[in-house]
């Protein structure tokens, strides 16, 4: 059974109100290139599979800071029209299995993160430490997702001025 946005179950969770289309937050999810913009943690994509976000295809990014960078990769496990899920992997730091879920509410959204460990050291924390930590983390995942969900949003409805020809 999927629970709604704010609904409490396994995994730990964060959700932000986000003023912006529920379409614009899916733009930027399905922009493979954008994920180390609001992804903490990700910092450079290497390659991004053509179908992405289909099920079954990969972003292959990078993790830490430079020059300690891990090659990884994020593999889509479901999309549907208003969700994504995926195994997200970054080795040393280990891998979670992360959802996406983007509900419309007045004049925007409500965007719910949920991300549970499932190898690696987060993953044999306890359970109240590893919640800690990823709410920390995942609120400023979302802050940066919203940054770009609204601004991309804000552009297309107030494009910047046309510059006249200079002809």
């Amino acid at each position: 059974m999927t629970r709604g946005i704010g609904q409490h179950d396994a995994m730990s969770q964060n959700v932000r109100r986000m003023h912006c289309p529920p379409g614009a937050v899916l733009a930027v999810l399905a922009d493979g290139w954008l994920y180390p913009a609001w992804v903490v943690g990700a910092s450079r994509m290497r390659q991004v599979d053509a179908r992405w976000p289909d099920p079954g295809t990969e972003l292959h990014h990078s993790v830490g800071a430079w020059p300690l960078l891990i090659d990884d990769r994020t593999i889509s496990l479901e999309r549907t029209p208003t969700a994504l899920t995926v195994r997200a992997r970054g080795w040393l730091l280990g891998e979670a299995r992360v959802r996406v879920e983007v509900r419309a509410s007045g004049d925007g959204c409500l965007v719910r993160l949920q991300e549970e460990p499932t190898a690696g050291p987060a993953h044999w924390l306890p359970r109240p430490l590893r919640d800690a930590a990823l709410r920390v983390r995942n609120r400023e995942t979302l802050r940066r997702l919203a940054f770009l969900a609204e601004g991309r949003a804000a552009v297309v409805v107030n494009p910047p001025p046309r510059i006249p020809d200079a002809g």
